[in-house]
């Protein structure tokens, strides 16, 4: 039996697309009521795309997950509340769309997913992530803590041994600086450091081009920095 609406009461629609996730008898039709489902982009949708990211069907779990994302925030404690630990499928499709929603409520399990699952597809969407964060959401006095240790887990993760997933958390720590002003000298260094020992080409290069960036944004600072100081032609 699918948990009942986390919003109220269920519009009829909703309901019908629901009832047919429920009875679908095949793969291939409940991959379609997914999709269906996830299309409305209704809240009442919630529960019912959570559990099916704990059916062996990996084409619906995909039509959730982007459902559940597009959904956005709304989704999180919901998800929270309801993640199989049981089920690692379960939990690594949750940890997915944690990722793209980029919800702070969620930080934990994204750090630990990037530094410890075992699967290179998980540990590379919890590292995509975690430069996905949304710090506005955070109060503010956990903002400085969470920040520090997110740095420090893409930094570890930027050694993982599969190249896929190093990339991830490359354009991670490149989106974290860019985001953060403050840990952008921080980040740079890192990525030299990383850079001296990286043997694979497109990690390389990755770090190559997120280096750019960095220095161009630094550029551009410094550059309206020294206008804003110019003594005025008027």
């Amino acid at each position: 039996m699918m948990e009942s609406s986390p919003i109220g009461a269920i519009e009829p629609m909703v309901r019908s697309l629901i009832e047919g996730v429920e009875k679908a008898d095949s793969a291939t039709k409940l991959v379609s009521a997914v999709e269906a489902l996830a299309a409305v982009c209704q809240t009442e949708a919630i529960p019912t795309l959570v559990t099916v990211l704990r059916y062996n069907n990996p084409g619906a779990a995909v039509a959730a997950v982007d459902g559940l994302i597009a959904l956005g925030r709304v989704t999180v404690p919901y998800l929270l509340d309801n993640i199989d630990g049981y089920n690692y499928g379960a939990r690594a499709w949750a940890t997915r769309v944690f990722a793209g929603i980029g919800d702070p409520a969620a930080l934990d399990i994204l750090l630990d997913a990037a530094k410890n699952d075992f699967a290179l597809s998980v540990r590379r969407s919890a590292a995509k992530g975690l430069g996905n964060t949304h710090w506005e959401w955070m109060a503010k006095g956990q903002v400085t803590q969470a920040q520090q240790q997110v740095f420090e887990a893409l930094y570890q993760v930027a050694l993982d041994s599969e190249w896929v997933v190093r990339y991830a958390a490359i354009a991670s720590l490149e989106a974290f600086a860019l985001g953060n002003l403050q840990y952008e000298v921080n980040v740079s260094e890192k990525l030299m450091t990383l850079k001296e020992t990286e043997k694979d080409t497109m990690v390389q290069t990755r770090i190559s081009w997120a280096l750019q960036n960095l220095q161009a944004k630094l550029t551009g600072k410094l550059d309206k920095f020294l206008d804003g100081g110019l003594p005025s032609d008027k």
